[in-house]
């Protein structure tokens, strides 16, 4: 992407890292501090921070195994590479079952990312979810040769993780922490377009329509503050509801995260801006 680079250590639904080209003309001219909320698979934040270089960054979400993660790989990147290591030296089908079970122990730590990472390149299709006891519940994927160890991605997501604040919190706790000078981007687990279409439930709290409705009530709340904000969303009339009134852009992106192999393919996708653009 112009140089840089977009170090994807972890599969997260959603991911914008195809989608970061089309992105690129509806970035504001200038900005001082970046939030962003949903913090996912990290591709816009990582764009973000070597093109942009803001003062201030700030991630967040409200799974706290994923933020863990980040902040493990941030602050302790070589001892979770040795954990990774020892996954792959061990990796099996019956292993990929023990570790599982050991990680819904959530016993917390290092030790609980390096699972954490191990099983999500190692399960069915790269899926989170939990059921409703809270417990990561994907099947084995029956990869060939899984990429366990991304050591050059783990390193250079630590580079650039270097001096970013990294919060455990809902997404409307960002509100009276955002100034005029900030830019915020939002990236919820998307509206249905369809009963089969969608993958919103990456815990065992799905994100639901009424969710959809506070997002849509702190966008605007945030807009009265004069923050910068852009929002990323799936094309259906509730969202454009929604946020109507508001810079509505459609981009395409290649989803492949269906029940249906034929749902599989390039589809319409929102991005909500609350600033002109010449486009």
């Amino acid at each position: 992407m112009n140089g840089f680079e977009i170090p994807i250590f972890v599969k997260w639904a959603g991911g914008k890292s195809q989608l970061l080209n089309q992105f690129e003309p509806y970035f504001p001219g200038g900005f001082n501090g970046y939030f962003e909320p949903f913090l996912g698979g990290g591709a816009v934040f990582y764009y973000v921070k070597q093109k942009y270089s803001p003062e201030r960054m700030v991630l967040s979400d409200s799974n706290k195994t994923l933020i863990d993660c980040y902040i493990n790989v941030r602050d302790s990147v070589e001892d979770l590479i040795k954990l990774l290591k020892l996954h792959k030296k061990n990796h099996s089908e019956v292993y990929y079952y023990k570790i599982r079970d050991t990680f819904n122990a959530r016993l917390g730590g290092i030790d609980e990312s390096a699972m954490f990472l191990y099983l999500n390149k190692t399960c069915f299709n790269g899926l989170y979810r939990e059921n409703s006891k809270g417990e990561f519940n994907v099947p084995f994927g029956k990869y060939k040769n899984p990429n366990i160890v991304n050591e050059e991605a783990l390193r250079k997501a630590s580079e650039l993780l270097q001096g970013v604040e990294i919060v455990l919190r809902d997404f409307e706790e960002i509100e009276g922490k955002v100034s005029g000078n900030d830019l915020v981007y939002f990236d919820p687990p998307y509206h249905p377009v369809s009963e089969t279409s969608s993958f919103t439930g990456y815990t065992n709290g799905c994100f639901t329509d009424k969710d959809q409705m506070r997002l849509s009530q702190l966008y605007r709340q945030l807009d009265k503050d004069e923050a910068k904000l852009n929002l990323s969303n799936s094309d259906t009339p509730l969202i454009r509801e929604l946020f109507d009134g508001f810079n509505i852009q459609v981009v395409k992106a290649r989803r492949n995260i269906n029940c249906k192999g034929d749902g599989r393919g390039k589809i319409n996708e929102l991005l909500i801006l609350n600033y002109a653009t010449n486009n």
